[in-house]
């Protein structure tokens, strides 16, 4: 896997610039963006190494000049486990309690 960069701002708009400045600084492609909660939108770039740093530099710059930047990081060579992470691999499926019939429901309830 190549480098990861990551621009994580507070709000919508400032990750669309955050990515089109990015985007536009060096050769990286846009893996995708997260939206947290609370506002938090994370942008995620994928590229070499210098080039990462180039575009997250630029994006949060160009992020922070019309919003908030909450925080920016470069992984240079990530695990390649971390792809599950960032791509929404399926979690593992919890076991869910069955329906309970409402037949059932009458037969294990007290009588009122």
């Amino acid at each position: 896997m190549q480098a990861l960069g990551f621009i994580e701002t507070k709000g919508f708009v400032a990750a669309v610039e955050a990515a089109d400045s990015a985007l536009k600084a060096a050769n990286v492609s846009l893996v995708g963006q997260k939206r947290v909660g609370s506002g938090l939108v994370a942008v995620i770039l994928t590229g070499d190494v210098a080039a990462v740093k180039a575009a997250v530099e630029a994006g949060a710059e160009s992020a922070a000049a019309i919003g908030q930047v909450v925080a920016v990081q470069v992984i240079a060579s990530p695990h390649e486990e971390m792809s599950g992470l960032i791509f929404d691999a399926p979690a593992k499926a919890e076991a869910k309690p069955a329906a309970v019939k409402a037949d059932d429901a009458k037969k294990k309830s007290p009588g009122v």
